[in-house]
């Protein structure tokens, strides 16, 4: 279903020095850093799999998720979502996969939200059918009725975020990418979300690639964790082989909390 094998991405940044002499010599002799976002990492995630997708601010998390969803160009390695190469051909390609930004919105900020779901049936080419009957299923599910004649400024961040994972659904995609989808959210928003991804995956078989730097998300919705410090793959398997494998030792042996044994980890390779 998704493949990445060896993908690098570099990015070359202008270094900023303090002073205005030195903001005015850069005027003309500009110096470089170059930031290795990710350095050859490869995954592979099956159809109808949910897999947690975690690593620090900085991990190169987010630069993956645009390198699956199309929006960036690696330097190195290949990429492949259901056989098709995610920056080539993205007419194509968008109208399989679904995304959400958990702080940009893909919804028009003044105007009610039903208007922002129809002009994206109009981007996705939609079937009027197809349309219509994932709409009520997402406006039930994620109980939108009242939402939908609002504009998006006047919504709460929890109603808002409910709206953005119902507009990257209306096409009925194949692949669902979630970064930070709970981000800002109250503690009932929360659940509701994760619930309806459960039932998303389940009913659907939609795979899904979720990044949350709250781990109540990753144990509630994945069984295997992918996690990334500074671009490099530093654990992939179940979540309940790394319980297992960093038992606290002066506890009896007792599992610790996965928010210690993830920052225990990321300590030991130097990720943070």
């Amino acid at each position: 279903m998704i493949e990445l094998r060896d993908i690098g991405k570099t990015f070359r940044v202008a270094k900023r020095n303090k002073g205005a002499a030195a903001a005015f010599r850069s005027l003309f002799h500009r110096q470089y850093d170059d930031i290795h976002a990710l350095d050859g990492i490869s995954f592979k995630v099956a159809e109808g799999e949910i897999a947690g997708f975690i690593g620090p601010n900085g991990a190169g998390k987010s630069t993956a998720i645009k390198i699956m969803s199309g929006i960036l160009v690696p330097d190195a390695g290949t990429c492949t979502v259901n056989g098709v190469v995610p920056w080539k051909n993205r007419p194509r390609y968008v109208g399989r996969i679904g995304v959400v930004f958990g702080q940009r919105t893909q919804l028009w900020w003044d105007v009610p939200v039903i208007d922002s779901f129809e002009l994206l049936r109009d981007i996705y080419k939609t079937s009027e059918d197809t349309f219509r009957e994932n709409l009520a299923e997402l406006s039930e599910v994620l109980e939108l009725g009242p939402l939908l004649k609002t504009p998006l400024r006047q919504l709460s961040l929890g109603q808002r975020m409910r709206c953005e994972i119902a507009a990257s659904l209306l096409h009925s995609p194949e692949v669902l990418f979630l970064d930070e989808p709970t981000i800002g959210l109250d503690a009932v928003s929360k659940l509701a979300v994760r619930r309806f991804i459960t039932h998303l995956n389940k009913t659907k078989g939609i795979t899904v690639i979720l990044t949350s730097h709250d781990m109540n998300d990753i144990e509630a919705l994945t069984d295997r964790i992918i996690l990334i410090g500074k671009g490099n793959i530093l654990y992939d398997g179940s979540l309940d082989t790394i319980k297992e494998r960093y038992k606290d030792p002066a506890g009896g042996g007792e599992v610790r909390h996965i928010e210690e044994i993830i920052a225990s980890l990321y300590q030991e390779e130097g990720a943070l």
